[in-house]
């Protein structure tokens, strides 16, 4: 069972379990609640009645009282009333009047007038001056039958004259506590279920925010680049914090000891052959010694070449972003590259083709519909020394690699990005040599992976595609090589987000 589930059914469980006592416990309280205040309201009632009939007792006239008349004419209503949802059809009240000897001189009921009271609780203790309820089944064996009855002593001149009962059948209080009930339990409901969807948001933004810092440990361990996590609350941040700390001190133990090991076995080559050369000068004759006087100079070429490649791209892998960025048209860049290069490309007898995609021509020459403030053709956001050193190396390997006399093909293009992804520009670079052996496509981004120049057999210092994969990468970009489709020769394609300024302008115009 994964973590998310076991956190939200923990969490249903709790809220549920606490739900389901506390709505049981309002179910049960409705009904006595709804009895009490139907009690309280009969020996306000109960009292007022009494302390009405009293004069008419003390002068033994009870009959002559209008309040008996009414009870037994009001049975007779129908009342009509719509309380709060339940339609009150008839007048369910009962009263009745005993002695002080508990005989029943009234019933507007009719039905028990002369009998002896005296031993039912309610009379019992009003006639002893105490507060007498009770509550009693019409038929025994029904339940719905029961009635309630308050009694209040008759009172005149502080003598107990007898006693007025009010009796309320129960059926007609429960219809309201089952109402109230239904209601609860329907309040409970909603309670729940809005509690499970408080508790799904909570699991899955818990569970997010644990799932990106696991995967952002699982890059780390496995060395790939990897940006820190937030969000999440503040012990996930700190802990989000604590990793990207330790993923700065492990990875620069391994960077320093990586790059020692590659330094060293790089390093041998050249000063194998420049030791070589050293031990066997003094001995060689002069023709001899320039030779071995140029293999130095050469090989000691390569070491600082090598240096300094690595310098550079030691530099960009310690980069999260740009260090100097800024908006940079990519016509103008890229025929900067090509400029550089153009003393190479006549010693080769070779001629770069620049081509457009109909998108990114429409965009580059559409200068009338740029705003005042954006750039009237594609552009990169970065730093323009670093993308120019990028794409010089992948022309330099294309100039290496393409026999003499040949094109290399320079293509600006459009590409509809991935979903949520801002748009982007591609600049592909297709030269026509014998294209990359399929050994050695899985490491080619590798640090020192280099293959023979077919014209001098030689090798380079195999640090160029790694450094344009940092470059790359900085800028929120990536490179891809492979062997071209239609012909002889290598394809590196280049994508980089378009300016962002540029955004909007570029989507409406693919």
């Amino acid at each position: 069972m994964s973590f998310a589930i076991r956190l939200f059914l923990g969490y249903f469980l709790i809220v549920g379990l606490a739900a389901w006592f506390i709505l049981g416990y309002f179910s049960r309280e409705v009904e006595p609640g709804v009895r009490q205040g139907t009690e309280d309201t009969l020996v306000d009632a109960a009292h007022l009645l009494a302390e009405s009939i009293a004069p008419h007792m003390a002068q033994g006239r009870l009959d002559e009282s209008g309040l008996l008349r009414a009870a037994r004419v009001v049975q007779q209503r129908q009342p009509q009333a719509n309380i709060h949802g339940n339609l009150k059809q008839s007048i369910e009240l009962r009263l009745y009047v005993t002695d002080a000897r508990g005989i029943v001189l009234f019933d507007s009921l009719g039905r028990d007038a002369g009998r002896d009271y005296s031993r039912w609780r309610d009379v019992y203790l009003a006639l002893r001056g105490q507060y007498g309820a009770r509550s009693t089944r019409d038929v025994a064996e029904d339940e719905n039958s029961s009635v309630m009855y308050v009694a209040a002593p008759v009172v005149h001149e502080g003598r107990v004259l007898g006693v007025l009962a009010l009796g309320k059948p129960s059926h007609t209080v429960a219809q309201y506590a089952n109402n109230a009930r239904q209601r609860v339990r329907q309040l409970g409901l909603i309670l729940l279920l809005a509690s499970a969807a408080i508790g799904v948001f909570f699991t899955a933004w818990l569970t997010h925010s644990i799932t990106a810092l696991r995967e952002y440990a699982r890059k780390v361990a496995e060395g790939q680049s990897a940006k820190l996590p937030t969000g999440g609350g503040s012990q996930l941040t700190e802990l989000a914090r604590a990793l990207e700390h330790m993923r700065h001190k492990l990875d620069g133990k391994q960077y320093v000891e990586h790059y020692v090991q590659s330094l060293t076995h790089e390093m041998k080559s050249p000063l194998t052959a420049i030791r070589a050369a050293a031990e066997l000068l003094p001995d060689a004759p002069a023709q001899e010694r320039a030779q071995f006087a140029q293999t130095i100079l050469e090989q000691a070429q390569r070491l600082q070449l090598v240096i300094d490649r690595l310098l550079e791209l030691a530099r960009v892998e310690q980069l999260h972003a740009p260090a100097r960025a800024q908006t940079v048209p990519t016509r103008q860049w890229v025929q900067q590259v090509l400029a550089s290069r153009r003393t190479r490309l006549q010693a080769k007898g070779m001629v770069v083709q620049v081509q457009e995609s109909p998108a990114f021509a429409a965009l580059a020459d559409a200068k009338g519909s740029a705003s005042a403030h954006a750039p009237a053709e594609p552009a990169v956001q970065g730093d323009q020394f670093l993308l120019q050193q990028a794409l010089g190396n992948v022309l330099d390997n294309a100039l290496d690699f393409a026999p003499a006399g040949s094109a290399i093909t320079l293509t600006l293009a459009l590409a509809a990005p991935a979903a949520g992804q801002p748009p982007l520009q591609t600049i592909t670079v297709r030269d026509r040599g014998s294209g990359l052996p399929p050994y050695a496509q899985a490491h080619v981004f590798q640090r020192f992976y280099s293959l023979p120049r077919p014209d001098t057999g030689r090798k380079s210092t195999g640090l160029g595609l790694a450094f344009v994969r940092e470059v790359m990468r900085i800028h929120q970009g990536r490179i891809e090589i492979a062997n071209a489709s239609d012909g002889p020769g290598a394809v590196v394609c280049l994508s980089l987000p378009l300016a962002t300024v540029m955004a909007e302008h570029a989507v409406g115009s693919m």
